[in-house]
């Protein structure tokens, strides 16, 4: 514990002659609940990023036509009736 304590560079409090296991959780766990907070929502905003990526890719999909409409020929029976009409 002392070693982990001088590798982060803890200091006993005024009055104490080493590092008390109670001050460096404690310390350590405001650190790593601050981590966690920033974690969850740099995780949040990563996703609101994807998922506008995938609706705009959708939108792009769907403005393109999947199939090709021709026009109609003039050609068949019914043409060949209205010309002589």
């Amino acid at each position: 514990f002392l070693e982990t304590a001088a590798y982060f560079c803890m200091k006993p409090k005024m009055g104490e002659k080493e590092v008390s296991p109670h001050s460096f959780f404690s310390i350590w766990h405001e650190f790593s609940s601050d981590f966690k907070e920033f974690w969850k929502k740099e995780n949040k905003l990563i996703l609101q990023e994807r998922v506008k990526e995938a609706e705009e890719v959708c939108r792009q999909k769907k403005g393109k036509s999947l199939y090709n409409i021709r026009p109609k020929h003039d050609s068949g029976i019914v043409s060949k009736n209205c010309s002589y009409a």
